[in-house]
């Protein structure tokens, strides 16, 4: 019976099964050329954060990957995109991990809400880790992330562990959320921010156009306010910049970040970089005057304009994303590490894989040591001293 004949007879027309395709693209100019598909299926993804737009991930490549490296894998049904991760090529043992390395807070792939389980198994069977000695190492991975369905569909060797700790605010008016804290701490706080709002502190946001001298200001800052603890050397590159400029400008210009510039007596005193996706906003990187230190709480000003900005943008959350830092706490977050996801093909793993993987986990106890807990290295350090 036709499809015609079915709808004449009031009878509901026959579908035929979707068709399932997958496709590696491994030219480097595939996340150029994939651009508005791939922000579609971001739009249709509810796990995406910014590090998976294409804006970001495209300029992160551009500045820090290198030629013929890039491993795209895409899943279609009936043509729409409907799962896609950007990974590249690592070591002698032709490993794969995920584009941004230490730039990113969270690591995940795209999948269609509509058929994310399908989708996941159709990505899981197309990466390429066909040799025993390779895996996909994916860091920084949010424990709800799209990436957990791959994962779970993963029929090799497989592991998880812990990875850094991310801490999350709900997105709401400050004298809600300083009822999260202890009285007299919410008090102090109070007496704070009504210094910052009689100092006269002018905050605006800024456009697409304004934002590489924005940034450029907020990287003087930066390092101008971290010259006695030092700075991490790779936002002192001239790579870095054209990275953070480049893909700014471009989320800026989409709604997926805000960029604060703080002017106090007509002097610019601090820029605070905010990226906003529908689940979460997240503080990325700020910069602030040493001076305005002696004057103002600067993490007060800046926390309570990204605040605003969430909230202002309907956003549930704010995360403070990785890191520890004195200011995060006072405000008691919500504290949830992130995982490390390692993927290799079934079969024991070769001895050189082995002791890769070994080498790697030790790095990353070394690194929750650092990050997560610096007092006690500090007394581990202490002792060996002793």
């Amino acid at each position: 019976m036709s499809t015609e004949t079915r709808r004449s007879a009031g009878l509901p027309a026959q579908t035929s099964a979707p068709v399932w395709t997958t496709e590696l693209r491994r030219e480097d100019d595939a996340l150029d050329t994939l651009a508005e598909e791939w922000d579609g299926l971001a739009a249709r993804c509810r796990t995406a954060t910014f590090f998976q737009a294409a804006d970001w991930q495209r300029s992160w490549w551009r500045h820090y990957g290198r030629p013929g490296q890039l491993v795209v894998v895409l899943v279609r049904r009936d043509g729409l995109l409907v799962g896609a991760g950007a990974f590249r090529r690592r070591g002698r043992l032709g490993g794969l991990t995920g584009l941004g390395d230490a730039l990113v807070d969270y690591t995940d792939v795209l999948l269609d809400d509509d058929c994310a389980d399908r989708a996941a198994a159709e990505l899981a069977a197309t990466l390429p880790l066909t040799r025993p000695w390779q895996f996909l190492e994916l860091r920084e991975v949010h424990p709800e992330a799209a990436v957990q369905k791959v994962y779970a569909h993963w029929r090799g060797r497989r592991r998880r562990y812990e990875d850094s700790l991310c801490q999350y605010l709900p997105a709401v008016p400050m004298d809600r959320l300083l009822k999260r804290v202890p009285g007299k701490t919410a008090q102090r706080s109070r007496v704070k921010l009504r210094k910052i709002a009689e100092a006269g502190v002018k905050v605006r946001s800024t456009s697409p156009e304004e934002v590489p001298e924005a940034l450029e200001g907020l990287l003087r800052l930066h390092f101008l306010q971290w010259s006695e603890r030092g700075v991490t050397p790779e936002h002192r590159s001239e790579r870095f910049s054209r990275h953070l400029t480049e893909s700014t400008i471009a989320l800026v210009g989409s709604g997926k970040a805000a960029v604060h510039q703080f002017h106090l007596d007509g002097q610019l005193v601090a820029v605070n970089l905010l990226l906003l996706c529908p689940s979460f906003g997240g503080l990325y990187m700020y910069g602030a005057h040493p001076v305005l230190r002696e004057r103002l709480d600067i993490a007060g000003l800046l926390f309570s304009a990204a605040l605003d900005e969430t909230v202002g943008a309907g956003i549930p959350v704010l995360g403070l994303l990785r890191g520890q830092e004195p200011y995060k706490q006072r405000w008691r977050p919500d504290q949830l590490p992130n995982q490390r996801l390692l993927l290799g093909p079934a079969g024991p793993a070769p001895a050189a894989a082995a002791r890769s993987l070994a080498i790697r986990a030790r790095a990353a106890a070394v690194h929750q040591l650092r990050t997560r807990f610096p007092r006690l290295k500090q007394a581990l350090l202490a002792r060996r001293r002793g």
